[in-house]
C-alpha cells in the first residue's frame, strides 16, 4: 500500500490539517506511480505552504529474530539397555544448558506409541550450544548416538 499524506498550513500551527490518500496494489497497477506523483505535484502547485510526505508500506525480508537450532540424534536400537552408565551426565549437561538459557527443550523421539526411542531432539538458542552439547555428551562418546544433525529452525508461528 502507498500512503500519501499532505500537511497543509504552517509548520507552527497548533492543529495542522492533514489529508491522506491510500493507494492499494490494484490502484497502483491501474494508475501507476505517475498518477500519484502528478496528484502530489498538482496539489503542491496550488498550495505553496504545503509539506508533502510520501511513504511506501511494503513487506521486506528481514533477519528472523526467532532463529533456533535443532539437534537431532539417532540412537542405537538397544538404547534402553545401554544408556544407563551415561544417562545422568547426559541429562546433567542438558540441564546445565537449560539453566544457562541456551537449551530450550529436549527429549526422545520415535514412532507414535514407541516403546524404544529411535533418537532425540533438542532445541537450542545458538548453534554453538548445540555443537557444545554434541562435543560433551557422553551419549555420543559412549556410542549411544549413531548419528546427529544440527539444523537452523526459523520460528514463524508460535503460541
Amino acid at each position: 500500500y502507498n500512503f500519501i499524506a499532505f500537511r497543509t498550513g504552517s509548520k507552527q500551527a497548533s492543529k495542522p490539517d492533514f489529508r491522506i490518500t491510500l493507494c492499494n496494489q490494484n490502484d497502483t497497477k491501474m494508475w501507476g506511480t505517475s498518477f500519484a506523483r502528478a496528484t502530489v505535484m498538482a496539489f503542491m502547485a496550488r498550495s505553496p505552504t504545503t509539506t508533502v510526505t510520501s511513504r511506501s508500506f511494503t513487506s521486506t525480508t528481514t533477519s528472523l529474530a526467532a532463529t533456533q537450532y535443532l539437534l537431532k540424534y539417532d540412537y542405537i536400537p538397544d538404547v534402553l539397555e545401554k544408556r544407563g552408565p551415561y544417562r545422568e551426565k547426559h541429562l546433567g549437561l542438558a540441564q546445565k544448558l537449560i539453566d544457562e538459557g541456551r537449551c530450550l527443550s529436549g527429549g526422545p523421539t520415535g514412532p507414535v506409541e514407541m516403546e524404544v526411542p529411535t533418537g532425540a531432539l533438542f532445541i537450542f538458542t545458538d548453534v554453538e550450544a548445540a555443537q557444545q552439547f554434541v562435543k560433551e555428551d557422553p551419549y555420543v562418546s559412549g556410542g549411544i548416538v549413531t548419528g546427529h544433525d544440527i539444523q537452523e529452525y526459523n520460528v514463524v508461528l508460535q503460541k
